[in-house]
């Protein structure tokens, strides 16, 4: 997910495929990577806080990044980007 030149029109694009290709509500997966520090992954823990998510993690084969699965139901494409947006504030993340 890194449109680096514009990201708001990425972001755009992505909800126009969302509403094209889903029937909110839906369950929706995000992915990322985040380095394997407790703070970064517990800084993504908290974006998705009483949401009732389903947060998976797993070191990567050298332990220097952690990949973080999150199986929410989202209300709408805007609440998806919404929430990618807020986690685009970790520092270090990579949205997949």
């Amino acid at each position: 997910m890194s449109s680096k030149n514009d990201p708001e029109a990425f972001y755009a694009k992505l909800k126009i495929q969302l509403e094209e290709t889903t029937e909110f509500p839906a369950l929706y997966m995000y992915k990322f990577i985040v380095p394997s520090s407790e703070e970064k992954i517990k800084e993504v823990h908290q974006i998705f806080n009483n949401m009732g998510a389903v947060i998976n993690t797993k070191k990567s084969s050298k332990g220097t990044y952690t990949s973080v699965t999150i199986n929410v139901n989202m209300k709408s494409a805007t609440a998806v980007i919404e929430k990618y947006k807020e986690a685009s504030t970790v520092e270090g993340i990579i949205s997949l």
